[in-house]
This record gives C-alpha cells, sequence and structure tokens, in this order.
C-alpha cells in the first residue's frame, strides 16, 4: 500500500504543469513578445524553489533511517 501511495505521488507531481511566476513577474513577461523568457523564468524559479524542499526530503529520509535502523539493531 505505500508503494502504491508513494508511487501516486511522485507521478502526481511530474505530470503537473507548474507555473511559478508572482503576479508582477508574469504581466511583465507575458507584455513581451517572446515567451521563451517567460518560460526560461519560470523554469528557474521552480528550480530554486525544489532545492530546499529536496534537502529536507534527504535529510528526513536520513533520520527516519537512522531511527529505524538503531531500533532494530538494540
Amino acid at each position: 500500500m505505500k508503494n502504491k501511495v508513494f508511487f501516486f505521488l511522485i507521478v502526481f507531481f511530474f505530470i503537473l504543469d507548474i507555473h511559478a511566476q508572482c503576479a508582477m513577474c508574469r504581466a511583465v513577461l507575458e507584455s513581451q513578445e517572446g515567451q521563451g523568457t517567460a518560460k526560461g523564468i519560470n523554469d528557474g524559479i521552480v528550480y530554486l524553489m525544489s532545492i530546499p524542499y529536496i534537502v529536507l526530503a534527504g535529510l528526513g529520509f536520513s533520520i527516519y533511517r537512522k531511527y529505524f535502523y538503531s531500533k532494530n539493531k538494540a
């Protein structure tokens, strides 16, 4: 059951089309001719936003693993 929930969450987050621009950035970038700059800015914002979540997930997993390995060995 845990594997199904985990798989669903991973697939769900990779399928989403995320738009992370603030209202001001979006208004300025949409007024320009090409949308390449807007897409680049949006991708950069999503990239910068994802790094802290990845670090926290890794830290949480390492704490979880250490807790259960020490519990099983004792």
